[in-house]
C-alpha cells in the first residue's frame, strides 16, 4: 500500500484536476459562459470524487482571473497570437502559465510534465512537442533560478 506523501497532496489526484481543468477551460473558451458555471457544471456532471477539488478551482479560477497577463506572458514564447493556437493546447498553455507564475509550490518540472501528458491524450498529434518548448522557455524566464539548481539524483 502507498503511504501518503507528507505535505498531504495526491499527485493522482491533482493530475486529475489538470485534466478536469482542461476540459473546463477548453468548455470556457469555447462557450464563454461564467466560469462560475462551467465549474458548477463540472462538479456536478463529471466525476469529481477522484479529483483533487480545491485544486481544480484554483486552475480554473486563476486562469480566468489572470487571463490577460497569462496571454501576454504566453505571448514572448508563441509563433503566433494566442487566438491562432489549437483551442486544447491553448487551454493547456494557460493552466501551465497559471501554475509556474503563481503556483510556486508546485516544481516547474512537474507542471511541464502534466502539460505534456495531458496534451498529449487530449490534443493534435504533436501538440505536445509544441506545448513542450513554449513551456521550457517560460519556466527558463519565469523560474530561472529552479530552472538553473542543480538537479538532485
Amino acid at each position: 500500500m502507498k503511504q501518503p506523501r507528507p505535505d498531504g497532496i495526491d499527485p493522482h489526484a491533482r493530475s486529475r484536476a489538470r485534466r478536469r481543468a482542461l476540459q473546463a477551460i477548453y468548455a470556457w473558451q469555447l462557450s464563454h459562459t461564467a466560469i462560475a458555471k462551467v465549474i458548477e457544471q463540472f462538479q456536478t456532471e463529471q466525476d469529481m470524487e477522484v479529483a483533487d477539488q480545491e485544486y481544480f478551482e484554483d486552475l480554473v479560477r486563476g486562469v480566468e482571473a489572470n487571463l490577460g497577463t497569462l496571454d501576454e506572458a504566453l505571448s514572448h514564447f508563441l509563433d503566433r497570437d494566442i487566438a491562432q493556437v489549437d483551442p486544447i493546447e491553448r487551454a493547456v498553455l494557460r493552466i501551465a502559465a497559471y501554475e509556474l507564475r503563481h503556483r510556486v509550490d508546485v516544481p516547474y518540472r512537474v507542471v511541464i510534465n502534466e502539460a505534456i501528458e495531458t496534451t498529449k491524450r487530449f490534443g493534435s498529434e504533436h501538440g505536445h512537442t509544441f506545448v513542450n518548448g513554449v513551456l521550457d522557455h517560460a519556466a527558463a524566464q519565469w523560474r530561472a533560478a529552479e530552472a538553473q539548481a542543480p538537479r538532485r539524483s
